[in-house]
């Protein structure tokens, strides 16, 4: 459950519909993921998962994927 908040929080923080797909969604790949956007989503998964990405992770934090692989980088384990 805890890939399912990730995309709760993708979702919220780009102002997508709940039915939209997001595990392929890449950095500037919808006109929604723009920088102020960037830093919302930042804000949102430190907030919902407990995390403080360093300035290194905010930059490469360029796709669903790579999100993941940096949650999980900080013991944050994603399972569907």
């Amino acid at each position: 459950m805890e890939l399912q908040r990730l995309r709760n929080v993708f979702r919220a923080a780009l102002e997508l519909p709940d039915d939209v797909e997001v595990d392929n969604l890449e950095y500037r790949g919808i006109e929604k993921w723009d920088s102020l956007a960037h830093m919302s989503l930042v804000a949102s998964i430190e907030d919902e998962f407990g995390v403080m990405l360093d300035t290194d992770e905010v930059i490469d934090l360029s796709s669903f994927d790579r999100a993941r692989q940096i949650l999980e980088k900080h013991g944050v384990v994603l399972s569907d």
